[in-house]
């Protein structure tokens, strides 16, 4: 069972964003396009604040549950 189940040689395409000849394990854009839209497209993290969950009218609670 010596045998890889993954082929991790590079391929050689042409990148999809700037048909420039590349080379890389996974198909996608080049590295310097990748870089590009990193600097441009991407934003910081921010902390996105949830309104607190809160049952519709229509849930009872359960009969046992309340039970005195």
């Amino acid at each position: 069972m010596g045998t890889d189940l993954f082929d991790t040689a590079p391929l050689d395409f042409n990148c999809p964003r700037c048909s420039l000849p590349a080379s890389a394990r996974f198909y996608g854009p080049c590295d310097d396009c990748r870089d590009t839209m990193r600097a441009t497209l991407g934003t910081d993290a921010r902390v996105v604040e949830a309104e607190a969950y809160e049952p519709k009218m229509n849930v009872v609670p359960n009969a046992v549950a309340t039970k005195d």
